[in-house]
């Protein structure tokens, strides 16, 4: 059976599994799930995913989801030794490392100010703008401390994926990274070196621009947490 993932066209978790997918040569089935609808708020959905987030892994029943166990899976099970997640202690330690940073402080500070107010009832404000370069301000120290072409290691790893898409994101509302030399470099050398998978980010920060100059109505999605912007009809 073809694996099946369950995403969305624009989220960094979806990308990133997508650029994972193709840089292992990984055949399969992109079932897109509708946002805006709720898609992924429903019961059916819910027996895939509990947390009714996305991405969702689907591999002959085996549903999985949290886009960093993803990525650890699919390197583990079908590409066993791949430069994405060597078997190496120290350097997984740090591909581990690093993905657990961009969940917990790179990601959550810059989706907190780049994509929520798309969606949702926020505002960018300076306490987030200050988080944000928080975020930045520790990624600069650790591509120089590790002093490594990429995020982890000399070479591409699963590390890479969920923080370029992190930082495609503040791309995408033309927020200026140039004063992080090392990451501006990191970023950029991505974009050069793997065309194929910068494509796939590229796509999705053009469908975010779209939403940013035309907000989505959201009404009908009735999130449990974010408050919904109120659309004037």
């Amino acid at each position: 059976m073809v694996l099946k993932l369950y995403a969305v066209c624009d989220g960094p978790p979806s990308l990133s599994v997508r650029q994972a997918l193709a840089k292992l040569e990984l055949p399969f089935e992109l079932v897109e799930v509708d946002y805006c609808t709720g898609a992924h708020m429903t019961s059916e959905y819910a027996l895939m995913n509990p947390q009714k987030e996305i991405p969702v892994l689907d591999d002959d029943g085996f549903y999985l989801s949290e886009s960093n166990a993803i990525l650890q899976y699919l390197c583990d099970k079908y590409r066993p030794g791949t430069p994405l997640y060597p078997v190496d202690s120290k350097i997984r330690a740090i591909i581990n490392h690093r993905l657990c940073f961009n969940l917990s402080t790179y990601y959550a500070n810059i989706s907190a100010y780049t994509m929520a107010p798309i969606f949702f009832d926020y505002e960018r404000s300076p306490l987030g703008l200050k988080k944000v370069h928080m975020a930045m301000d520790v990624f600069e120290t650790y591509l120089e401390r590790l002093g490594t072409s990429y995020a982890a290691a000399n070479h591409v790893t699963i590390a890479d994926f969920p923080l370029i898409n992190s930082t495609m994101t503040l791309e995408a509302i033309d927020f200026d990274i140039s004063k992080y030399k090392r990451i501006n470099k990191w970023y950029n050398d991505f974009k050069q070196n793997y065309p194929d998978l910068w494509k796939i980010s590229e796509e999705a920060m053009k469908i975010i621009q779209h939403f940013a100059a035309n907000p989505p109505d959201l009404s009908g999605l009735n999130h449990p947490i974010h408050p919904i912007r109120k659309v004037k009809k």
